[in-house]
């Protein structure tokens, strides 16, 4: 199928269906029964950072740097409605961050070498060509600019529970896309390995700094009876984040 028709279809869907997902999935929350950045701290102090979020969403990550003091603010989506939320959102806390509709795929008039952070919390999988798109993303950071992208973790869609046991329901290794019904709606995503989103981010220019592959602590202390869910969460992580550095020419 091709990437323009995957990202209509991908589009629709959000457009249908942005105010079910207001607010979900936002920092300083990474990813489903996962650890946070009050844990993690990988932003450190952004007091006048220039920041970009890619798949901006609802724009509550975006409000959580800016009640940090983060410099100026960008964020781009997708999806109109996405974006319209929130705008209304964080003009009720008079922040007016500079939002831009369309696919991270696309050259859209975001300026290179101008950010110090770029960060993206649960929406880099949507992409239909990783490495367009983490090639645009460095372009976008100065150099020794920080990346740091959660998605869910490609094990989480391997495994199953079945009457308590974990099992592995389709191969870690294949990466086709795959078509899914939420919400009444068809989506469409890619599979991809671990390994595929380091060996773009390497040809991008990035240096992976940090890794994070963890359950948070809460999940792995239950001992009750447990969802599915919570008990998959205890024995292998369902989302993961990645810190980057885009390198200087001199490390190339």
């Amino acid at each position: 199928m091709e990437h323009r028709t995957i990202l209509q279809v991908n589009k629709n869907y959000w457009n249908s269906n942005a105010d079910k997902w207001f607010g979900v999935t936002a920092l300083p929350e990474y990813g489903v029964q996962f650890v946070t950045e009050n844990d993690l701290h990988l932003f450190g102090d952004v007091t006048a950072k220039t920041m970009l979020e890619i798949g901006c969403g609802s724009g509550h990550s975006l409000k959580f740097h800016a009640d940090r003091d983060a410099g100026e603010l960008w964020g781009l989506d997708i999806s109109e409605k996405q974006l319209n939320n929130a705008r209304k959102l964080l003009a009720e806390y008079n922040y007016f961050p500079k939002l831009i509709c369309a696919a991270m795929e696309d050259e859209c008039g975001i300026p290179e070498q101008y950010f110090d952070i770029v960060y993206s919390i649960y929406a880099i999988g949507w992409a239909t060509d990783l490495e367009n798109v983490f090639q645009r993303i460095a372009s976008y950071l100065k150099p020794d600019g920080i990346f740091i992208f959660s998605w869910k973790h490609p094990l989480h869609g391997c495994v199953a529970v079945n009457d308590k046991q974990l099992i592995f329901t389709k191969s870690y290794f294949d990466e086709e896309r795959y078509t899914q019904i939420v919400d009444d709606m068809e989506i469409i995503l890619p599979n991809r390995k671990i390994s595929t989103y380091i060996n773009a981010m390497s040809n991008a220019g990035f240096i992976i700094e940090n890794m994070i592959e963890q359950t948070n602590e809460s999940t792995l202390q239950m001992t009750e009876e447990i969802d599915d869910r919570s008990r998959k969460a205890q024995k292998l992580p369902l989302s993961f984040i990645f810190k980057a550095r885009k390198a200087r020419l001199s490390e190339y």
